[in-house]
């Protein structure tokens, strides 16, 4: 097995008058691994996955506070994907029901460093290169996917990054889930009432780094004519350079709306009480920023 080893950990933990007993199928064995850092401290909600050879998820999940992972598998070979924000992802193979390979095994990964950020001054959304789309709840399982297709955007990099802002704007009536039906409905009245609230719009002066590329970008998001208190779990994807040479920056922010909080109220109630449209909305925003001299 990859890393170093040590004795089995154990699944439990119990006082000192009680007994845990970990019963498992017959052909079950288990894959213990602890994720720790260069210098031996664990790496808590890493990610990992257990594929077979030829590709198929066996078991995923998070590391505990203690960096350790625990699962129950047939015998066989496995290859193993562990990934942390600002670590290299780790890729290896395991042989799960060896003898001479039982234990924990442990992972260290190493840091990386975070992509360089963009230099101050004022940054311009570039639409074409940018998207707002959403998904929503459809009668209870299904999911609508939609998107805005008219967009724009400055953004002004401070000498400190967390002293930034940014302001984008987006057409209302540009909503398109690829039926028109449904935009028309969408755009009248009932919802976005985009002839009455033409724009929705996010304004930002809080950015908030979290660790590594993560960041929050709090604001304001003003739609349907009601402003609430948004935050955006942004992924910084780093700097490039366009076609005719130009510096850009990218990221991948994410955010759950209600829609009632904005006063998006409609609704209709199928058969067994189903609502059509569900409460909550996911919006996902892949932008890309250009330098403006």
């Amino acid at each position: 097995m990859f890393g170093r080893r040590r004795g089995l950990d154990t699944a439990g933990s119990a006082g000192p008058n009680s007994t845990v007993t970990l019963t498992l199928p017959h052909a079950a064995r288990l894959l213990s691994c602890r994720v720790l850092d260069t210098v031996h401290q664990p790496v808590r909600q890493a990610r990992f996955e257990v594929t077979d050879p030829i590709g198929r998820r066996i078991v995923s999940g998070e590391t505990d506070p203690y960096g350790g992972f625990t699962a129950a598998v047939p015998e066989g070979e496995y290859r193993l994907l562990v990934t942390a924000e600002g670590y290299a992802p780790f890729h290896g193979a395991t042989l799960v029901g060896d003898p001479a390979q039982a234990g924990t095994a442990e992972i260290v990964l190493d840091a990386v460093e975070p992509p360089l950020l963009p230099q101050p001054g004022h940054w311009e959304l570039d639409p074409a290169h940018s998207c707002v789309a959403f998904t929503a709840r459809h009668i209870g399982f299904a999911r609508i996917r939609g998107r805005f297709n008219t967009l724009a955007g400055a953004v002004r990099i401070a000498d400190r990054m967390e002293d930034s802002s940014m302001h984008v704007i987006i057409d209302a009536a540009s909503i398109d889930t690829g039926l028109r039906m449904r935009d028309d409905h969408l755009r009248s009245a009932e919802f976005l009432d985009a002839a009455r609230y033409p724009t929705v719009e996010f304004y930002s002066e809080r950015f908030i780094h979290r660790s590594g590329s993560r960041w929050a970008v709090a604001g304001a998001l003003t739609l349907h004519g009601v402003s609430r208190s948004v935050t955006l779990d942004t992924e910084y994807l780093g700097l490039g350079t366009g076609l005719e040479g130009e510096p850009r920056a990218a990221c991948r922010a994410t955010a759950e709306l209600h829609r009632e909080d904005f006063a998006l109220n409609w609704q209709s109630v199928l058969a067994h009480g189903v609502a059509a449209i569900g409460s909550s909305v996911d919006v996902t925003l892949d932008v890309q920023i250009v330098h403006k001299a």
